[in-house]
């Protein structure tokens, strides 16, 4: 009894440092980019789309009259900003139905666990990214396995995503694009809002940030450049009227709306803009990954 009981307080003691340990990483992460946590005032961006997420961590709710979906939900320690966000907004927290994330990284999921537990939303991701979901980032082909448990908090996943599938939700159809490198199973998504004068086809976009660390043949993603390489073709083939990204900076946001600024669908339409992200990225993609 008394060796079971010392083995439970060292299981506990285990715990609480890989928590402790967790939370300063974390806390790290925030102050190298205090701009993932800096508030930022939430607007309408078009139709039934709005922009709730912090300053730079892309958060955008789509509402409809049967609940609401959420793609991305940033850090843990923004949740009750984006919840105040949305309120503002004129919408209840707990009629979000629906979580989405463009990507594993604890700054665009770090808050799905806790938003999932306030409004039992269910967590859709891509197959590639769910068991780096279910184990909190430690199986991350850059980041896990580091000896410092999990990086956000785990989440359960209750549907798994497949390329082109659909996501409904009332008069809602958002469709999810497998988009892989950056992690397993970055995702970008496509849909259309309306508004009383026209029809915009959206796009939320996972720019495939080519990260430091990334190698062909690497053992933990043996595929990591060809799946880049699907992905940059991919992105410069689609077609929509307006886009955003997993990083407001990422969609030079700042510049196409000041907090304040009238309803203005139009200064996200923005062709050129994205072009050049690709072909940024394509030229990083080049030099990084060694590929023609």
């Amino acid at each position: 009894m008394q060796s079971s009981g010392k083995l439970l307080r060292i299981t506990i003691l285990l715990v609480c440092l890989l928590a402790d340990i967790f939370y300063a990483t974390a806390q790290k992460h925030d102050n190298n980019n205090p701009e993932w946590s800096q508030d930022y005032k939430p607007f309408r961006i078009a139709g039934n789309l709005y922009y709730v997420g912090t300053y730079d961590i892309g958060c955008y709710l789509i509402t409809t009259p049967a609940g609401h979906i959420l793609i991305n939900t940033g850090l843990d320690s923004t949740v009750p900003m984006i919840r105040a966000h949305i309120e503002a907004m004129g919408f209840r927290f707990s009629d979000i139905k629906i979580l989405l994330s463009s990507q594993a990284h604890f700054d665009h999921v770090g808050g799905m666990a806790e938003i999932k537990r306030q409004t039992k939303a269910k967590v859709m991701i891509d197959e590639g990214d769910a068991a780096v979901m279910e184990d909190g980032g430690n199986s991350d082909y850059l980041f896990g396995g580091k000896g410092i448990g999990s990086m956000f908090e785990p989440v359960k996943v209750d549907r798994l995503l497949h390329d082109k599938d659909t996501i409904k939700l009332g008069d809602m159809q958002v469709v999810m694009l497998h988009h892989p490198g950056h992690t397993k199973g970055s995702s970008s998504y496509l849909f259309d809002v309306k508004d009383k004068h026209r029809k915009y086809r959206v796009l939320i976009a996972n720019m495939p940030t080519i990260l430091d660390g990334a190698k062909p043949g690497m053992a933990s993603y043996p595929g990591v450049a060809k799946d880049y390489a699907y992905t940059l073709k991919s992105m410069k083939n689609l077609h929509f009227d307006l886009w955003l990204a997993a990083h407001a900076s990422q969609c030079h946001l700042h510049e196409k709306h000041k907090p304040g600024d009238a309803y203005r669908p139009k200064a996200f339409m923005d062709r050129k803009g994205y072009d050049e992200e690709i072909d940024d990225l394509q030229k990083a993609y080049r030099e990084k990954l060694g590929s023609k």
